[in-house]
């Protein structure tokens, strides 16, 4: 059914202690307003609306990319208040969801049996069972299992507050209905506050159905209000994650200690993943990947058998098969590797493109290079690429052999099989099949004498 969504999202979020809207803090990648916006879309909601309050130009211009229209609620005045804010956007034969900001993990499967229990003669409301339902409105029932109302915790009497099952606040309704049961809500309670829960008694007296389907589980429905809870939700968050890649056939060391803040668009078999790996963006990975611990993985694609050793950080890049990176590499945007390629420990670099089977083994960083095949770059070498305003390319041609501590002006070309000797500063380009070289004369002062402290 085409439905139109209010999305709840004005609270101030007091007991985050943060300057930032409650809404925008995040899980995984996304703020917890764009996790219930991207549920929307995966319903097809023809309309999103979201109601805002504190912080909200900061909010509308921290998302640009989500199309709803945005309604100000400037007081806070309950859940009630807040949809009527969004009454003149209702029409009478619209279906109306209504969603929370800052409850992020609501799965799809629970909301599509939320909305197939909304008829003309129904509205429907999600509920969950809670070992403590502290702080949550109760569903009270008729001996025969009907609803009669939700009652908030601080409205609720002794007896009441013993039921288990809890009002999620997330309902399907039908638009004539809910706008004409907007306007009978009051304040006449603890808070003083227009409760949006006030509708499921005024259908009751109308004679209209309330069909209650449970949430999936409890983690689905829990919202966020202090850190602590957005830490929890931010784990559950991960496991589920990391299950999803685990049916894939992924191994973990141990999955509670992996993170993905972004897509892994396709993934091989037999790929093994060691503690505290982060995933960032959009990557892919191919068969028979090791990826050792500590390791950073973002927006980059890594081919097959390849291993990436520890506290490597990888952004931006292509690996080719049978390739070898780390510990401690880093790769910047702009790198492609061919396949075969070995970059080793504390090696940084950025636009770069390296041939098959090249290496480059030991502290160098080669920034805005074209590298061939077959070429070993020695220890401490570093392409200087920058004068201070613009960058300049270094081109390397297959089989050429760079000694350690070598300096490279760009733009500067080594041709095919040239070798350079160690300790060199390279200012211009280099013949075929030569050996380059420059180096002060070593000079020994036989009468020198060595200091002695006073």
């Amino acid at each position: 059914m085409a439905i139109k969504t209010l999305i709840l999202a004005a609270g101030k979020g007091t007991r985050m202690r943060s300057a930032l809207p409650k809404v925008l803090h995040k899980i995984g990648e996304c703020s917890l307003l764009e996790h219930v916006y991207k549920l929307t879309q995966a319903l097809d909601s023809e309309t999103v609306h979201i109601i805002y309050g504190h912080g909200g130009e900061t909010l509308k211009e921290s998302l640009p990319t989500l199309d709803a229209n945005w309604v100000l609620q400037a007081e806070q005045l309950g859940t009630g208040h807040a949809v009527m804010q969004a009454e003149r956007y209702i029409n009478k034969e619209d279906n109306i969801l209504i969603l929370y900001g800052d409850v992020p993990l609501l799965a799809k499967g629970s909301v599509d049996k939320l909305l197939s229990l909304l008829s003309e003669t129904a509205l429907s409301l999600l509920t969950v069972n809670l070992e403590n339902p502290t702080g949550y409105g109760r569903i009270v029932r008729t001996d025969d299992g009907k609803v009669l109302r939700i009652v908030e915790e601080k409205d609720a009497d002794s007896s009441e507050k013993e039921i288990d099952e809890v009002n999620t606040g997330i309902m399907a309704v039908k638009g004539a209905e809910l706008k004409r049961w907007l306007g009978q809500l009051d304040s006449n309670n603890a808070q003083n506050e227009y409760y949006l829960t006030d509708i499921i008694e005024l259908a009751v007296k109308e004679g209209v159905e309330i069909a209650t389907c449970q949430a999936g589980s409890e983690d689905e429905v829990l919202g966020v209000n202090n850190r602590a809870q957005l830490a929890y939700l931010e784990r559950v968050f991960q496991n589920k994650a990391a299950d999803e890649l685990m049916e894939k056939g992924v191994a973990f060391r141990d999955p509670a200690r992996f993170d993905i803040r972004g897509r892994l668009e396709s993934v091989g078999q037999d790929v093994e993943i060691d503690i505290n790996v982060i995933i960032e963006g959009n990557c892919s990975i191919g068969d028979r990947v090791k990826i050792g611990p500590n390791c950073i993985i973002k927006e980059s694609v890594l081919g097959s058998d390849i291993e990436i050793l520890a506290n490597s950080h990888i952004d931006g890049t292509r690996i080719g098969n049978n390739s070898n990176v780390g510990p401690y590499a880093r790769l910047r945007p702009g790198t492609v590797l061919a396949e075969g390629v070995r970059i080793g420990n504390f090696v940084e670099t950025k636009k770069t493109t390296v041939g098959n089977g090249s290496k480059i083994s030991h502290l160098s960083y080669i920034g805005d290079c074209e590298i061939g095949e077959l070429v070993n770059i020695g220890a401490g070498t570093i392409t200087c690429n920058y004068d201070g305003v613009n960058k300049f390319k270094t081109i390397i041609e297959d089989g050429v052999f760079v000694g350690s501590d070598t300096q490279l002006v760009a733009p500067v070309t080594l041709a095919k099989n040239t070798t350079i000797g160690a300790g060199s500063t390279i200012t211009k380009n280099t013949v075929a099949e030569s050996l380059t070289l420059s180096r002060s004369k070593q000079v020994t002062i036989s009468s020198w004498k060595r200091p002695i402290k006073k």
